[in-house]
Parts: structure tokens; sequence; C-alpha cells
């Protein structure tokens, strides 16, 4: 009996050092299983903001149940896309209030919040000097933008009407100058000036058509974009 019990446990024993490959092969499965799941969950981030953010708070939670160093960058991008949401919404209280509502443009997606002002709203024809009540509608937005760290690309566009008279020889110059005064005015008001960057596209990408004054019109504009995305 006690010759059956040995060979009994001598096999008992056998099969369960052949089962230990198993245990090693079912880790090995659940470490794979966890990789492919964070490689995706980081694929999806990329080409949505929404799940890109969320993405950034489950890393860090993670990094802090496992007693990990918290990343201050992260925590840093993470609070600045969240200043750039609420620019938005401000923004969107801000030009609906005011008289000029109906003119200026506000375009958003993942990548960039848009503020699109027509000439008149800035300038008289020709200049690029800003208008005082200019300054009162440009205030606002920058004391929203200063609060943001990421940058702010201000573009001068025009017509495609020759400019045969006065101090800019070209449309691309009167553009390029437009926005520069806007960048300046930004910049006076406490926009860090590593933040802003001035364009002047001339009538080279016009919204409208050139060949009616309503067209023409539309193309005579500033935009200011707030960059979501680094």
């Amino acid at each position: 009996m006690s010759v059956y019990r040995t060979r009994r446990e001598d096999l008992e024993n056998q099969l369960n050092k052949g089962a230990l490959w198993a245990v090693t092969y079912g880790d090995l499965m659940s470490y794979l299983m966890i990789f492919f799941l964070i490689m995706f969950s980081f694929t999806m981030a990329k080409t949505d903001k929404t799940k890109s953010r969320k993405y950034e708070e489950s890393m860090n939670n993670l990094q802090k149940a496992f007693g990990g160093k918290v990343d201050q960058k992260r925590l840093d991008r993470m609070e600045d896309d969240k200043k750039a949401d609420n620019f938005e919404e401000k923004m969107k209280e801000t030009v609906q209030t005011t008289e000029l509502s109906s003119l200026i443009q506000m375009q958003s997606n993942e990548r960039k919040v848009k503020l699109v002002l027509p000439e008149g709203v800035l300038f008289t024809s020709g200049s690029a000097t800003l208008k005082e009540p200019a300054k009162k509608i440009l205030a606002p937005m920058a004391d929203e933008l200063k609060k943001v760290n990421k940058d702010i690309i201000i573009e001068g566009h025009t017509d495609n009407v020759p400019i045969k008279s006065g101090k800019y020889t070209s449309n691309w110059e009167l553009s390029m100058a437009r926005a520069y005064s806007v960048l300046v005015f930004f910049s006076e008001q406490g926009i860090p000036a590593k933040n802003l960057a001035g364009l002047g596209y001339g009538d080279n990408r016009p919204i409208g058509d050139n060949a009616t004054m309503e067209g023409r019109a539309k193309n005579r504009r500033i935009e200011i974009s707030l960059m979501k995305s680094d």
C-alpha cells in the first residue's frame, strides 16, 4: 500500500513539474494582452483629443496607484488643455454678447480654436493701424489667451484688388502688417512672446469669391488661432 502511495505521489509531482510551463505561459499571455491594450489606447488617443485627455489622466492615475513619480509635464499639458477648452467657452459667451456677434466667426476642432474677424472690425481700408473700438474687442480675448500656455497664430488675409497707393505696396505686405499689429497688441496685453506668431497670406487663401463685393469682404480678415495640439 505504501509502495502504491509513493508511486502516486511521484506521479503527481511529475505532473505538477510538467505543468509549470503553463503558469509561465499564462503570465506571458497576460502581459502581452496588457501591452496591446495600452498600445491600442495610445493609438486611439492620438486621433481623438477627448480620448487623449482620458489617456493622460489614466496614465497619471496608474503612476500614482503603483507609487511611481507623476510626470509633471503631463500634468501641465492636461491643465493647458483644460484652459484651452475654457477659452473656447468664454469666447463663445463674449462673441454672443457683443454687438458684432453676427460678424465674428468662431470655428473649433480637436487641433485649434479659431476666431475670424473681418477687416472692418479692426482696421480702416488700406490701413494696418488698429481702430480704438477694435482694441476693446481684442482685450478680453487677450485676457483669456494669456491664461493658456499654447501657441497663438495670427493670420492676415486680403482680397485680390491691387494696392495702387498708400503705405503698402502689395496685399501681401498689408496682410503681414495687420497680423503684426494684432500680435503687438496681444504682446502688450501680457501674452508671452514665445507663444505668438504672425503670418501674412495676402490674397492667396480666399474663403469668398473675389469676383463679388461680398466675397471680397469675406476675404479681408484676421484669423486668430489657439492651437490645442502640440
